[in-house]
């Protein structure tokens, strides 16, 4: 009885054994399998062509807001009433509002997140930020929510998040409107760090404010989310849904404002010059006219003013809202002609900041908008501006940039750069993710990278040899061929990633840069790109809506690409392994080919034509085309480029095939550097002791 127990037993493991080992099968790990795994499921919100589907929906809030600003306790304070509306199918028991202020609230965790080291030499600034005598309390005094009748609403404050806890669920369709009453004291952005704040001037104790995030918003919600309800730790920004606004400002009434939203009441808080010189700003498209001069303005810092005046606004579709107001301000405009259509390109800024801001802030704003428009879609806001912040940041319709001249009035070309090329990136954010509101809190990529390709293109349109120095492949080569433990993926969350300028921004922007100028050309790039941001505009893309549109668009197979780039860390590298030379002899039913075993690429040919058989291998893990230039015995070159797929059999090395009537002198693979490969010293044959790609890497190094 025991033996027959044993046979069975063993039959029975050696079943198990072998119907594991089937059930485990061969796993497809073919570089140029489908994306079917690592994208959500088309459904009728989200379709399989990248498009918003029949049933798309997303939630709408609007704000009527009044604020004050306090300019002597540097402190705002806020009534606000939140319209709700329900468009999702779902009942929702609550709602989620962020607190963004709360990162700077004196018990906030978002210090105890980070390591860090004692330094043996740290700038005194940087040491009064690190060590305070006491920590800055700059964290939301909420005074009440309540009802639209006065009663007491039931919330719940988690950190950076505020849970109100409906009466009742909302149903689909269905509004709820409520009110928040709060302060804040503002932070010094310059000595305590932040997106928004105020800038402290010792000569005449003035303040130059720059206001965002200043009052508690709703999170978004939807179907592939639900709550985006994650904490703000400081860096990875924001998802917010669309409204109208209605807001009243109250400053000092000697200070020049600028503000999301169409001001309702210029004639009030405009002097009659002011208002004379913006009606000739309306009607000029060529050069910035100034509204208030760098002498008035220095003439009304000397002293502040006792009342204040109330700016009023409204915004209609915008996702937040932001502002800047100063007494120090200078204000410059522009007409724009976007498609028959007048937008306004405005500058505010301190003497500090001139020349600079007025030479080239309100022109590199306008060039912004006509760069941005022609790829795609036309502005549709009446404005944009920027304001010399000395941060980088973006809100709808107005930005916060760096940049100020020697004391003597004088510049370098590198701040001018500098100070153009931020501008240009924050004013671009109007376009992502303020239009094409992408979650930037989840995929940071999708907001900064493709804005920071687009930032390319205009800043080529600004100034033809402008310095790029974050977008070029061969610019991305030194972070993407460092140390592996210290890379993520570009589809990682922004707060998660280490070098993440490189990450969220550069590498993201260079793939797009690599799909328009190599892989896909620019003809098909530029009708799926333009195709995605029509489709998504004013809506809630996520990347597989991004990837999808532009396989849709361009009838380009694109998975390789972004499973790739986008999902792993692997690099390219691509060598030519070697190469035979053989001629042919013909005879009278076939044609022998002999090789030629000699050094280098030169051989005796009878011949009219000379075969070279050449053999690719790819040490990096990347799959990319191989482009390849053969330079002629007379001088003459020739550039052939094989498509990724040659690949698809083999992904380590590939052989092809090359003849020609005229004899090959070299070979050389991507000579232009348009492939990111991170080991060029596999490039060339014959190999030479110094060439191009071998002082390339010595100045990469450097």
């Amino acid at each position: 009885m025991k033996k027959i127990s044993f046979i069975l037993f063993s039959f029975a493991f050696i079943g198990t054994f072998y119907a594991q080992k089937a059930k485990q099968g061969h796993t497809n790990t073919n570089k140029f399998r489908q994306l079917k795994q690592e994208l959500a499921t088309p459904n009728s919100i989200r379709t399989a062509s990248g498009a918003p589907g029949k049933d798309y929906w997303q939630q709408k809030v609007d704000y009527v807001m009044d604020i004050t600003l306090d300019d002597d306790k540097r402190r705002i304070s806020g009534k606000e009433t939140i319209t709700y509306k329900n468009n999702s199918p779902d009942y929702l028991p609550y709602l989620w509002v962020q607190l963004d202020q709360n990162m700077r609230a004196a018990d906030s965790k978002t210090p105890d997140i980070s390591s860090g080291k004692i330094r043996k030499k740290l700038p005194k600034r940087w040491y009064d930020r690190s060590f305070p005598d006491k920590p800055f309390d700059g964290g939301f005094n909420i005074m009440s929510v309540t009802n639209t009748d006065g009663s007491k609403l039931s919330h719940t404050i988690n950190q950076t998040m505020m849970r109100i806890n409906l009466p009742e669920p909302l149903a689909s369709g269905e509004t709820f409107k409520f009110n928040i009453s709060w302060w804040y004291n503002i932070n010094n952005h310059r000595t305590q760090g932040g997106r928004s704040g105020y800038e402290h001037f010792e000569e005449n104790g003035n303040n130059n404010y720059v206001i965002a995030q200043f009052y508690p918003r709703m999170c978004v919600y939807d179907n592939v989310e639900g709550w985006q309800n994650d904490q703000f730790w400081g860096r990875s920004e924001f998802a917010l849904e669309f409204g109208d606004f209605d807001v009243n400002i109250t400053v000092p009434e000697d200070h020049m404002l600028g503000a999301t939203g169409v001001l309702q009441n210029r004639s009030e808080v405009f002097s009659r010059k002011e208002l004379k010189r913006y009606a000739t700003a309306k009607k000029t498209f060529d050069k910035p006219v100034i509204i208030r001069t760098q002498k008035e303005a220095e003439k009304i810092e000397k002293s502040k003013a006792k009342g204040t005046k109330t700016w009023k606004f409204k915004a209609k579709n915008v996702r937040d809202y932001a502002f800047a107001t100063s007494r120090k301000f200078i204000f410059d405009a522009m007409a724009v002609n976007i498609n028959g259509k007048t937008v306004m390109a405005e500058s505010l800024y301190s003497k500090e900041a001139n020349p600079l801001y007025g030479d080239h802030s309100t022109r590199a704003v306008a060039q912004t908008l006509k760069t941005y428009s022609r790829y795609t879609f036309d502005y549709p806001y009446h404005k944009a501006i920027s304001v010399d912040g000395q941060m980088g940041m973006e809100y709808p319709q107005i930005c916060f940039n760096p940049g100020r001249p020697n004391p003597d009035g004088t510049y370098s070309d590198r701040t001018k750069y500098r100070m153009i090329k931020v501008t240009i990136h924050e004013v671009g954010h109007n376009f992502f993710p303020m239009i094409v509101n992408s979650d930037e809190r989840q995929w940071t990529w999708m907001d900064e990278g493709l804005n920071s390709y687009m930032e390319m293109l205009a800043e080529l349109d600004y100034d033809p040899n402008f310095p790029i120095t974050r977008g070029y492949p061969k610019n991305i080569v030194r972070y993407m061929s460092g140390n592996q433990d210290r890379i993520a993926p570009i589809m990682s969350k922004g707060d998660n990633v280490y070098s993440f300028g490189s990450n969220a921004y550069g590498k993201p922007a260079t793939g797009l840069w690599m799909l328009r100028e190599t892989i896909m050309g620019r003809e098909l790039f530029d009708h799926a790109f333009k195709t995605y941001s029509q489709r998504w505009k004013f809506k809630h893309p996520t990347p597989a809506d991004f990837f999808r549109t532009m396989e849709d668009a361009s009838g380009i197979d694109l998975d390789w690409f972004w499973r790739g780039w986008f999902y792993t860390t692997d690099v390219t590298d691509i060598g030519i392994k070697g190469v035979k030379k053989f001629s042919a002899k013909e005879g009278e039913k076939s044609v022998e080919f002999i090789e030629d075993t000699s050094e280098g690429l030169g051989f005796a040919s009878k011949q009219d034509k000379y075969h070279y058989e050449i053999t690719y291998n790819k040490p990096g893990g990347l799959v990319m085309p191989i482009i390849v230039e053969f330079t002629y015995k007379d001088g003459t070159k020739e550039k052939k480029m094989y498509p990724a797929e040659i690949w698809r059999y083999n992904d380590n090395e590939v052989t092809k095939v090359f003849s020609s009537n005229k004899q090959v002198e070299s070979i050389m693979i991507d000579p232009d550097l348009e492939t990111a490969d991170v080991d060029t010293s596999n490039n060339s044959f014959p190999k030479e002791k110094a060439n191009k790609f071998d002082k390339f890497k010595k100045k990469m190094k450097g």
